[in-house]
C-alpha cells in the first residue's frame, strides 16, 4: 500500500509539473502574443495620426518595432517603455532614462530569453556585423553587432552611455541588448552590443 501510495504521489506530481511546464512555455507566450497584437495596433494608429513633438511614450506602451534578420522573416516586436515584471511580460523593454533609438548615447532594451514568447531566446546565435533594425514613426535604424559578452547580474554599467565605462560622455549612437543567461536561469546576463551603422527616413507611417 505504502509503495502504490508512493507511486500514485509521483504521478500526480508529475501531472502538476507537466501543467506547469505547459503554462510557462505556451500559456505565457499566449499572453504576450495578445499583448504584442494589441500594442501594435496602437503603434500603428499612433504613427498614422498627426505627430506630437512633446509627446512621451508613457510606461507599458509600445516605442518602436525591432526586427532582426539573422533571426527570419517573421521575427517582429514591438518594444515596451519599461522594464518592470508586467511590461516585460508584453515583450522586449526599453530602459527608461537610456537613449531612444538614433539617439547619441546608449538604447538598452531588455528581453526574456524564456516564457512568455521568448523574444531574446536566439539572441545567441547573433554575430559581429549582423543587423538589428529599430522602426520608429518616421525613421528606421539599422544597428550592427560589434560583439557579446556574458556578464552578472550585477554588472549595471553595461546600460551605461558608455557601455562598462560609468561617466564617460557618449559619442556614439549604440544599442544594448541585454537577457538571461544560461537559458532557464538568470544566473548571468548575456549582452549584444551593436552601433549605428545607418539611418533612413521610413514610407508613410504605416505602421508597417
Amino acid at each position: 500500500m505504502v509503495i502504490r501510495g508512493l507511486g500514485e504521489l509521483c504521478i500526480t506530481a508529475g501531472l502538476v509539473l507537466l501543467l506547469f511546464v505547459t503554462y510557462e512555455l505556451w500559456g505565457t507566450g499566449r499572453y504576450t502574443e495578445q499583448q504584442q497584437s494589441r500594442l501594435g495596433d496602437e503603434l500603428a494608429k499612433s504613427w498614422r495620426s498627426p505627430r506630437v513633438t512633446t509627446e512621451k511614450v508613457k510606461l507599458g506602451k509600445g516605442l518602436a518595432m525591432i526586427r532582426i534578420p539573422r533571426l527570419g522573416p517573421k521575427y517582429r516586436f514591438v518594444v515596451i517603455e519599461g522594464v518592470d515584471v508586467a511590461d516585460l511580460r508584453k515583450g522586449p523593454g526599453h530602459y527608461p532614462g537610456t537613449a531612444l533609438p538614433g539617439q547619441v548615447g546608449n538604447f538598452v532594451v531588455s528581453g526574456h530569453r524564456t516564457t512568455y514568447s521568448a523574444p531574446f531566446n536566439r539572441v545567441g546565435e547573433l554575430r559581429a556585423g549582423d543587423e538589428i533594425l529599430i522602426d520608429t514613426r518616421a525613421e528606421q535604424f539599422r544597428y550592427r553587432v560589434t560583439g557579446r559578452k556574458i556578464v552578472k547580474p550585477t554588472a549595471v554599467d553595461v546600460t551605461a552611455p558608455v557601455p562598462e565605462h560609468p561617466g564617460r560622455k557618449p559619442t556614439e549612437r549604440l544599442l544594448t541588448l541585454t537577457t538571461c543567461h544560461p537559458k532557464y536561469s538568470a544566473a548571468e546576463r548575456m549582452i549584444i552590443f551593436a552601433e549605428l551603422a545607418a539611418e533612413t527616413r521610413r514610407a508613410a507611417a504605416t505602421g508597417k
